[in-house]
């Protein structure tokens, strides 16, 4: 939800209807198919995602992914067919990462670029088209590479309590290639950078006030994450299901208050 914030907040003509259409498709049918489909081909029984105890996945999922696959594809064309394009590039590189005969995920780098690559920089992009009332292709390069920094910077962490699970199916992540303290180190580094070019892009851009707001929410982002570091570091059980989605909720409620609050000021001040 962040990136689609952060593309809207970005568009200077926006489409309203558009913008409610992406966001339905997006994170009413894209997201919940997206982690319905990667839930089926784990078979997933333990901690995954936002569940702790997930029910065990039928056939019937299966199904309900598929179609709200399609009604999103549907409902894209609506926007615009490019649109509807790009969502269906989405969906199928969604489905490459989880599908058994494919299995991105199973590749650490591989599969960490993919996400980091759909999930941050290609949605951006889609955002900003989908919602500019001119559809234009004139997309801030900058600010789909921060996109695609700030998924990144984050995303090695909600896999921390998972490697038992993950390595049992065959998959080794980018968190357990570089270990617990690693993943901190390294997920520190890429939020750096986010934050340093997020910081030229909003002084490019004339959006000082934007820099403001962004560093404000960042701190509990920041405290929590130095707080957990330290735990681990202490006792590496720290990583485990729920200090993870202390780290989520933080993160994503941070994040998004503040490119919201950053929408407000741009198109509403």
């Amino acid at each position: 939800m962040p990136v689609y914030w952060f593309a809207l907040s970005q568009v200077k003509a926006i489409h309203s209807g558009h913008a409610v259409l992406v966001f339905v498709i997006l994170h009413g049918l894209v997201y919940p198919a997206s982690n319905g489909y990667n839930s089926y081909m784990d078979r997933d029984t333990s901690s995954i995602g936002g569940l702790k105890q997930p029910l065990p996945p039928t056939r019937q999922l299966f199904y309900v992914t598929t179609w709200m696959d399609i009604l999103s594809i549907l409902l894209s064309f609506f926007i615009h067919p490019y649109f509807a394009f790009g969502i269906t590039i989405y969906i199928l590189v969604s489905k490459a990462y989880s599908h058994r005969g494919i299995r991105l995920k199973k590749y650490p780098v591989t599969g960490y670029l993919a996400v980091v690559l759909i999930q941050g920089a290609f949605t951006f992009a889609l955002v900003f088209f989908g919602t500019n009332a001119e559809k234009t292709f004139h997309i801030p390069c900058l600010a789909i590479v921060i996109a695609a920094l700030l998924i990144g910077g984050f995303y090695p962490l909600t896999q921390l309590y998972q490697h038992k699970a993950d390595l049992a199916d065959g998959v080794r992540t980018i968190s357990y290639l570089l270990g617990y303290r690693g993943t901190f180190i390294f997920c520190g580094i890429i939020y750096t950078i986010a934050f340093t070019l997020l910081s030229v892009y909003f002084s490019v851009t004339m959006q000082l006030s934007s820099l403001y707001v962004f560093s404000l929410c960042l701190l509990p982002v920041l405290l929590q994450f130095i707080t957990w570091f330290r735990k681990v570091r202490a006792d590496e059980s720290a990583a485990d299901f729920r200090n993870t989605m202390r780290m989520m909720i933080t993160a994503s409620v941070c994040t998004n208050l503040a490119f919201i609050i950053i929408f407000i000021l741009n198109h509403f001040e």
